[in-house]
């Protein structure tokens, strides 16, 4: 697909209108889940991670455009609260539908995720910069901070993506069974395009935010429209 731009009407994969597209994707997937299931824990919990999904696209959209009369700073400072949230809600997620509680495994992801949290909202060094590259946007953050963050990013979601499959296999609920194969594919849609990313040029690692939640939307969907019909009761 080709650049957007003043001159030009075609679309990259991230550009800022397809970045629109996504957040109200995100934004009607997340009104649909609580509409149409029981506010069970899982469920709130799938609802603020399509939320999430859908603010950092927000950020992107506005750092782009610079709208909204807040800086693109504060907006980076925005997206990365909402995507730093997202391992940990979905450690806690995967607990509830294999029905395993991980008690010290979710509350140690949500320390970390508090930790870095702190530290990127509230410390002046960061993050120091986000630019609309005009296919993604570009963070640029603390590289000593940059490398425990990508430890607890791409740790969580191989937890993640290895318990899930791991559950499904020595599950005897049928419905559960297939909830979580669905999620051990969500992840994948998600950590397989990043990571091939990375290999062919690692260049673009303070891209990395923007391309995976650009590739997020599947995950959303997958777990809106697959894993919660399989693990969530519907309202009568």
């Amino acid at each position: 697909m080709g650049a957007m731009s003043h001159r030009s009407t075609t679309l990259r994969c991230f550009s800022p209108p397809v970045m629109v597209a996504t957040f109200v994707i995100e934004i009607g997937l997340a009104i649909w889940t609580l509409w149409r299931y029981r506010h069970t824990r899982l469920v709130q919990l799938v609802a603020v991670i399509l939320v999430c999904l859908a603010i950092f696209q927000l950020a992107e959209f506005t750092i782009c455009e610079n709208m909204f009369g807040l800086s693109g700073i504060t907006w980076a400072r925005i997206g990365y609260l909402a995507i730093t949230a997202l391992p940990a809600l979905g450690i806690h997620a995967l607990t509830y539908i294999a029905k395993r509680p991980a008690r010290w495994l979710v509350l140690s992801s949500y320390a970390a995720m508090a930790a870095f949290m702190v530290y990127f909202g509230f410390v002046g060094h960061g993050i120091t910069a986000a630019t609309c590259g005009g296919n993604y946007v570009i963070f640029e953050t603390n590289s000593a901070a940059t490398l425990w963050y990508a430890y607890y990013y791409y740790g969580l979601e191989l937890i993640a993506l290895l318990a899930a499959a791991y559950f499904a296999k020595r599950s005897s609920d049928t419905r559960t069974k297939h909830a979580l194969y669905g999620l051990t594919g969500a992840y994948l849609t998600l950590i397989v395009p990043v990571a091939t990313v990375n290999i062919i040029n690692r260049q673009l690692i303070h891209a990395v935010p923007s391309i995976m939640c650009g590739f997020a939307i599947f995950l959303a969907l997958i777990v809106a429209l697959y894993v919660l019909p399989r693990a969530a009761e519907p309202k009568h």
